[in-house]
């Protein structure tokens, strides 16, 4: 079976180059603008053994199903499916994620309810911040992106990643006093990096160095 792969010409690139991304399982292969792509694909099939070596170590997925259990902020919660005739939207009680309706669609149903509660509480606390900022923030959106948990636009309106609400709450508070700052410094100057520790009212550092070495993790959660 051939290997699949995602293939990009790096122009400052001068070597072939393997890589897996620890959000993904994607591979990539990395190789110079006039390099022989049939050269490249060769020697990227001699490298099989280490990519399914890189692959291996690779969390698993953690797909909303049945009986799965979720980070949710600091706590932990319980996916529950009482009947396919109970309540169909999501409804959190206590610590168990209650969702009825057909089995099939069901991961869809909760993966939705976790964006709406993301979209919630992170437009709560970026108001609060923005507010203790005294800046203005036009408007507030979630994605599923690969590469950023945050980006703030010039135009004032700030993007997060969903997956944030799997975070600890203080990485996820720390990621939005960042992007609140931006609307002050759009840059990633010292005067930014003070102000945002004022915003936070603490170190960010832990936030980010949790980001570093968990963040990948989060997602494979939803994913079968």
């Amino acid at each position: 079976m051939s290997l699949e792969l995602d293939v990009v010409r790096n122009a400052r690139s001068r070597a072939m180059r393997l890589s897996v991304d620890p959000r993904s399982g994607r591979v990539r292969l990395t190789i110079p603008p006039r390099a022989s792509l049939r050269k490249a694909l060769a020697w990227a099939e001699e490298q099989r053994g280490w990519i399914e070596t890189q692959q291996a170590k690779l969390p698993e997925g953690r797909p909303f199903a049945p009986g799965a259990l979720v980070p949710l902020e600091d706590d932990e919660i319980e996916i529950v499916w009482p009947s396919p005739g109970a309540r169909r939207t999501p409804r959190l009680e206590g610590d168990r994620l209650l969702c009825g309706g057909p089995r099939e669609g069901l991961e869809k149903r909760v993966e939705r309810w976790f964006r709406a509660e993301a979209l919630r509480i992170l437009s709560e606390e970026t108001a609060e911040y923005a507010d203790r900022a005294g800046v203005r923030v036009t408007a507030v959106s979630i994605g599923d992106p690969r590469g950023r948990w945050g980006s703030c636009a010039a135009s004032g309106s700030i993007r997060y990643s969903w997956r944030l609400i799997l975070a600890p709450s203080f990485v996820r508070r720390a990621t939005v006093a960042h992007e609140v700052a931006h609307r002050v410094h759009m840059n990633h100057g010292a005067a930014f990096h003070r102000f945002v520790e004022t915003l936070f009212e603490a170190d960010p550092a832990p936030a980010r160095t949790w980001l570093r070495r968990h963040g990948a993790a989060l997602h494979w959660i939803g994913k079968g």
